[in-house]
């Protein structure tokens, strides 16, 4: 006891910045409570700015962001109990190094806020443009891992329609904006949540204005099908000109079993079944998700051919599969047209995911790590899978050009600016049975829908487990699969929009400079006071 006499506690601001995190989580799916997700990030940025120096508030932000990522997160412990005799003792560092490390950019945000803002009304306004820099920093930086922005809040609202024009970060910059206005707008002369009311007041209409501006757009007349895949799709549709026919096939092989010797052939012989089942019309293309062929692509003949004769000779295959190149391995996406075999006829369009998973793909320092015998949950071998040449898009005979987007690469906006001509669609095959049934499928399908309307493109996105859904161009769910149920989804390919988004052309630069010129801002104030 006479040791613990010595330790200072922890400040009771600290506490509740590490609450009021949590409670801005809440506004994320699965929950999606974006009011609380609001009023966190408010309740954040007040106690931050309201520190009393930098280094309080980079405790104040450390502790918030421990909160934010630990309650959005959690499910990060999944994939370590796939084979819980070997990892399971890493799921509770995992999480707390994760949720731990993350929180690093909320805290030099906490910092920066008050290193460049005057007075708390300032610190808030110049704390909300630091935590907008922590989140374009956390997309870039290492890789990137930028999972759970706040500006996705606003997934299960109109709001979230703001990003075909600003993108995510720029809808981060706008909420992080607004939920500072509380704290920047606070009356002098009242006190405690009377203090607040006015800057309230103006979050709450800014969010409307965003609501309004979302509704109306996702109001407007559904875009005409394309000239070129209309005519494509008249073989396989009711009426010529109507949208290609699409199958998408979800086995629900559960992580555990996928890969046992003895489950290999139970889940192939499901997959088969589900593409062979009748359907009034032949699709145009039928579609298995990540890893989903279990053999590698050089041996894979007779596997592919039983796909073949399940699917039939007018449907075109794509296929999630691993293959190899020597020593190297790649996690891969295939498109067959319909008719060709492997090894004959038309060449077989290829992509290879360059986006990988670290510590789940890859190990970085892996000589150190194998040495202390940690290893890759989801490498094929030790050194792991080999990164590809980065985005391109590939032609799918029948429903046109996609962009191909393999699990992971679904959470970053910056990986669908392939070179060449605009895709028709974008085409994300995931596995995400190692996220578990919790927040982590639901959050990853959320980042896909956006995907979808940054790009103003539609989406097929075929899941191992779920959620396997077909998405419209401006985000909207129109069939889906529920989650860790096996079945299919036989739907018509929604057509893109006439023309790119403004952030489909511009990408993040317009709202990096935002950024910036929101932080310059703060130092220039700064300045005139001192």
């Amino acid at each position: 006891m006479a040791g613990l006499r010595g330790r200072r506690p922890v400040p009771a601001a600290v506490l509740a910045a590490l609450l009021a995190g949590a409670l801005a989580g809440a506004g994320q799916v699965p929950l999606a409570l974006w009011p609380a997700g609001l009023a966190g990030l408010a309740a954040v940025i007040a106690l931050v700015a309201h520190a009393p120096g930098r280094r309080a508030g980079f405790a104040r932000g450390w502790a918030a962001g421990a909160g934010y990522f630990a309650a959005t997160l959690f499910w990060i412990v999944e994939p370590f109990f796939v084979d819980a005799a070997r990892h399971g003792w890493m799921a509770p560092f995992a999480l707390a190094g994760l949720a731990g490390g993350l929180a690093l950019f909320w805290g030099a945000a906490g910092w920066a806020g008050h290193a460049l803002g005057a007075g708390p009304r300032g610190r808030a306004l110049a704390v909300a443009a630091a935590l907008a820099a922590a989140g374009l920093a956390r997309a870039y930086v290492l890789t990137g891992f930028p999972w759970a922005l706040p500006a996705y809040i606003w997934t299960e609202t109109p709001v979230i329609q703001a990003v075909a024009w600003i993108g995510p970060h720029g809808l981060n910059l706008a909420t992080l904006a607004a939920a500072a206005l509380p704290a920047a707008l606070a009356g002098t002369g009242a006190r405690g949540v009377a203090a607040a009311l006015p800057g309230a007041a103006a979050a709450v209409a800014l969010a409307g204005a965003g609501w309004f501006a979302g509704a109306l757009r996702l109001d407007a007349p559904a875009p005409a099908p394309p000239a070129a895949t209309a005519a494509a799709a008249s073989a396989t549709a009711a009426a010529p000109g109507a949208r290609p026919l699409v199958r998408i096939v979800q086995p629900n092989a559960a992580q555990h079993l996928k890969w046992r010797r003895d489950m290999i052939p139970v889940f192939f012989e499901r997959k088969l079944a589900l593409t062979a089942a009748p359907a009034p019309r032949p699709p145009a293309a039928v579609i298995w998700p990540e890893t989903a062929m279990p053999y590698l692509l050089e041996g894979a003949g007779p596997a592919i051919a039983a796909m073949r004769a399940a699917a039939g000779p007018e449907a075109a295959l794509v296929f999630g599969i691993q293959r190899a190149e020597g020593a190297a391995f790649f996690n891969s996406l295939v498109a067959l047209a319909p008719g060709a075999e492997p090894g004959g006829g038309a060449a077989p369009q290829v992509y290879d995911k360059h986006h990988l998973v670290p510590f789940g793909e890859y190990m970085p320092l892996a000589g150190l790590f194998e040495r202390a015998g940690v290893f890759g949950l989801a490498a094929r071998a030790a050194g792991g899978y080999t990164p590809g040449p980065g985005p391109r898009v590939i032609e799918v005979p029948g429903l046109g050009r996609a962009l191909p987007l393999i699990c992971y690469e679904a959470v970053f906006p910056q990986d669908l600016r392939a070179p060449g001509a605009r895709p028709d669609f974008l085409l994300h095959a995931t596995n995400d049975a190692w996220f578990g049934r919790a927040a982590g499928p639901y959050q990853h399908l959320a980042q896909a829908r956006v995907r979808a309307i940054e790009q103003g493109l539609p989406m097929l996105r075929a899941a191992n487990t779920g959620v396997s859904a077909v998405i419209d161009a401006r985000g909207r769910v129109l069939a889906s699969l529920p989650l860790g149920e096996a079945g299919r989804i036989d739907a018509r390919l929604p057509a893109p929009l006439a023309r790119p988004t403004p952030y489909a052309r511009s990408g993040d630069l317009p709202a990096a400079a935002l950024v910036a010129a929101g932080l310059l801002a703060a130092a220039l104030r700064r300045r005139r006071r001192k």
